[in-house]
């Protein structure tokens, strides 16, 4: 008798059983019933503690937040020159929104007024809203955040 036949029952065996546990696997049955779904209480919201400040009012902006502003904006703006004014603007805008978002969550009151970026760089580091302003091809920051409201 020839030997090969043993190797072949194996794999054989191997590919029925394989075929049996799967098929025991499967769950399209019909007869299933829906699941239920547990019953949501309703929703509870906090009362609006509203800390923006009130239009005309410029928001508390720490020298700290100021002067990571001055470095996060430094630090691209070699990276704005190469990418050209419509990319940079872009890249710019996310500079500015990932800065007030770690400060506070200043984004609203950007919205609101573009111009804060304006005098806080002037401010806190002229040279660099200087060089942000060649990169971006703008008069002013406030005019490079496109889309930011009015």
């Amino acid at each position: 008798m020839p030997t090969y036949r043993t190797p072949v029952r194996a794999i054989v065996a191997g590919l029925a059983l394989g075929g049996l546990v799967l098929a025991g696997c499967t769950d399209d049955t019909a007869d299933d019933p829906m699941p239920t779904m547990p019953a949501t209480s309703p929703l509870t919201t906090a009362p609006d503690t509203d800390t923006t400040t009130s239009p005309g009012e410029q928001p508390e902006i720490t020298p700290a937040a100021a002067q990571q502003l001055c470095d996060m904006i430094g630090s691209e703006v070699d990276t704005w020159r190469d990418q050209g004014t419509a990319v940079a603007r872009v890249s710019f805008n996310g500079t500015v929104q990932n800065w007030a978002a770690r400060n506070d969550g200043l984004n609203d009151e950007i919205l609101r007024d573009k111009t804060i970026v304006d005098d806080v760089t002037t401010q806190a580091c002229p040279d660099v809203r200087q060089n942000a302003l060649d990169a971006l091809g703008t008069e002013d920051l406030a005019g490079a955040l496109v889309g930011m409201g009015g």
